[in-house]
């Protein structure tokens, strides 16, 4: 095999796997632990959303830091300081579960960087939907099977296995990552010709957010779409005992497989030309719409819709973030790439932090049900970003196009 499905690749995508294995388990162990202490969904929600907040802060400057150091280098350094935050959380509470949180998401800022710009560095252009695709897929892969041995360590009443689980996750992900290479593509070479004071460049990025129109749009749609992902992941396993016949188990693990086997399944499908596909984006936000809809409505109707909204939320997560992704490695300048890029991922980090820290209370104020109708309405708001007017073709030149 070769292109995104060649021996290097595949590596990456088994480290991958194992990276984001631990948080697959610890998205369930965390909440049920919160609860059985009696503590707030506000609490839950912001030790949940104190994940992916830090890798929002700390992901535009990964870029900055790969493009220097390069991809291996920094991999492996963040590898072992993920591997201490998994050991404070096998002999730690609630409480270093905190510490823990922030560290793994300083960690996966680094890890996803990395692992994203090396494969857009490695790979030609036909073949780089497809590897962004796969490394997407296979940090969803552990969403199928991580929530039941979450479910199964909790019912045995024993930590322990837990705290062992968290160690061996760790071993293995140092071990295989330590192994990795990444190779870029020659006519890549000195692309990203980021230079000067990182400072004064993170402050212009950031206003690109404002007034790149690629990258404003992504991000808007990004960070909605993410704050429903996030709301998901943080509650539906306090939500689902509320449901007849529902299973957080089984929820997580049909719209895990959901994600991994449409990313498969249409990687190919998904665009790869730079140009915007309108009807595309506008529906895979429809299923996002329509899969809100469902689970928040399932406390009144049952199983049956609590877990078709898993099967639509599934494929609105599976399509948009490679889709958007791939896009803007095509339209933005390719002076600035690396670090725009980590400016889109870091939407994408924050709409999931909101998922837990906004929705919690939320949720506290009304119920599960109605906070998940509320995320359903903006959806719609996303929606009415992805149907405007038609982008304009080619790299962006500094006005707006949207």
């Amino acid at each position: 095999m070769k292109g995104a499905l060649s021996w290097p690749f595949i590596r990456l995508y088994v480290l991958t796997l194992l990276y984001f294995s631990a948080n697959s388990i610890l998205n369930v162990i965390i909440p049920l632990q919160g609860e059985a202490l009696g503590v707030t969904n506000t609490t839950i929600g912001i030790v949940m959303g104190a994940y992916l907040l830090t890798t929002m802060v700390f992901r535009p400057w990964a870029g900055q830091v790969i493009h220097r150091h390069g991809p291996i280098r920094v991999l492996r350094i963040i590898l072992m300081v993920n591997g201490l935050a998994l050991l404070i959380y096998s002999f730690m509470g609630l409480g270093g579960y905190l510490i823990a949180r922030v560290l793994q998401g300083v960690c996966t800022a680094f890890f996803s960087m990395a692992l994203q710009l090396g494969i857009i560095d490695a790979l030609p252009d036909k073949d780089r939907s497809q590897g962004i695709s796969i490394y997407s897929l296979c940090s969803y892969m552990p969403g199928i099977f991580g929530p039941l041995l979450a479910i199964g360590m909790w019912q045995t009443g024993e930590m322990s296995v837990f705290a062992l689980s968290m160690v061996v996750i760790a071993v293995l992900t140092g071990f295989v990552g330590f192994t990795v290479r990444i190779e870029r593509q020659p006519e890549e070479r000195g692309g990203d010709t980021t230079t000067g004071n990182p400072v004064k460049m993170m402050l212009h990025a950031m206003g690109q957010l404002v007034r790149n129109p690629y990258l404003r749009r992504c991000g808007m749609l990004m960070l909605i779409a993410s704050l429903v992902f996030g709301a998901v992941t943080a509650f539906v396993p306090l939500y689902a005992p509320q449901i007849q016949g529902g299973s957080a188990a089984v929820y997580l693990m049909i719209q895990a497989a959901v994600v991994v086997a449409a990313r498969f399944l249409l990687r190919s499908h998904i665009p790869s030309d730079g140009q915007w596909n309108t009807p595309f984006i506008g529906g895979t936000m429809f299923m996002l719409i329509s899969g809100s809809t469902a689970v928040g409505l399932a406390a009144n109707v049952g199983s049956a819709l609590f877990y078709s909204g898993a099967l639509l939320i599934g494929i609105a997560q599976a399509l948009l973030y490679p889709t958007l992704t791939t896009y803007l490695s095509f339209v933005l300048p390719k002076a600035e790439r690396n670090v725009l890029i980590g400016l889109f991922v870091a939407t994408a980090d924050l709409g999931v932090s909101l998922g837990g820290i906004v929705m919690g209370p939320v949720s506290d104020i009304t119920s599960y049900s109605f906070m998940y109708l509320i995320c359903a309405i903006l959806g719609i708001l996303a929606a009415s970003v992805a149907l405007q007017r038609r982008m304009g073709r080619g790299k962006v030149t500094g006005t707006d196009g949207g």
